[in-house]
């Protein structure tokens, strides 16, 4: 496997800080959960189609059937990964509904467990337990127990179960072809998907005030982009269960972004929050990088045997 040129981990923290502007986004616009979904997959595969026409046109002819299979069922899983996030924001609260979404490690640890082979150790699953706990800690208070609030509890981690599936069919796949085609391959199977949902539920594909477009337009360069295209890239260098796991800081940077945008204050359990989300994080990384010290030292062990 290629050296990357530039650090995976480095690429990944960009892709969190990116993905945190999602629900203040989302929040912010007035169209109905299926048509921003649609806007921001379409408007990422038209800012995308001039960089794939250039470079990867001819790359998608040697593409596989079966990995051509998988990644249109990545898009698909994305695209209702959006509609039921971004359905729960009119039912919860941004905390809750982003805390819920983000408990990826959840999914990401059996999915990778039996689909990969993946072992991990109690280490690892108890930096991934303490990571949700610090997760839970930025939203306390926020959690409701009316009807309305559970629901959009519920639909925020059916779309948790949705994204862990995204991207544990990215890992398969992006072992064999490149991060451009296959996020372009994605992206465009997402937005055919979107666009029948928005067809068949009745939404509205516009008019829609100015200040939406402009949401539609930050939604697709920055959580898309920025944020999901550099999550498939590093699919190649670093497991899903990582990825998961990083993922749990989106909690904090939406924190920190709703303080500066939207001026909502900073409590000291969002801050105790992300403290603990940083320290399992470390030791959740620290702990991964060991294991896989061991298994070049096992593998080299056997070479030298044979």
């Amino acid at each position: 496997m290629q050296k990357p040129k530039i650090n995976p981990y480095i690429a990944l923290m960009i892709g969190v800080l990116s993905v945190s502007a999602s629900a203040i986004l989302v929040k912010a616009s007035t169209a109905g959960s299926g048509v921003i979904a649609f806007y921001r997959l379409l408007f990422t595969v038209l800012l995308m189609l001039p960089v794939f026409i250039t470079k990867y046109r001819f790359e998608i002819l040697l593409v596989k059937k079966r990995d051509a299979i998988y990644s249109a069922a990545a898009g698909v899983f994305l695209a209702f990964h959006f509609i039921l996030w971004f359905e729960s924001l009119n039912f919860t609260s941004v905390a809750s509904s982003t805390v819920l979404v983000t408990v990826q490690p959840i999914f990401a640890f059996a999915g990778a467990y039996f689909f990969f082979k993946e072992r991990f150790s109690f280490k690892t699953i108890a930096s991934g337990a303490v990571a949700i706990c610090g997760c839970a800690l930025i939203s306390w208070g926020d959690f409701r127990l009316n009807g309305m609030a559970l629901w959009g509890d519920i639909l925020a981690l059916l779309a948790c179960g949705l994204v862990t599936a995204y991207l544990l069919f990215g890992q398969h796949v992006r072992k064999r072809i490149s991060s451009g085609t296959y996020t372009f391959l994605v992206y465009t199977a997402s937005t055919v998907t979107l666009f029948v949902y928005v067809l068949l539920s009745g939404e509205e594909l516009g008019p829609y005030p100015r200040l939406d477009w402009v949401y539609f337009i930050l939604l697709a360069v920055f959580p898309n982009l920025l944020g999901h295209s550099l999550f498939n890239w590093s699919l190649k260098w670093i497991s899903t269960t990582v990825i998961s796991m990083a993922i749990l800081l989106e909690p904090v940077g939406a924190s920190i972004l709703a303080y500066f945008l939207l001026g909502e204050s900073v409590k000291w359990p969002q801050i105790t929050g992300g403290a603990i989300i940083l320290a399992a994080l470390i030791l959740f990384l620290a702990e991964t990088n060991k294991s896989k010290i061991k298994e070049k030292d096992a593998e080299g062990l056997e070479a030298k045997s044979g």
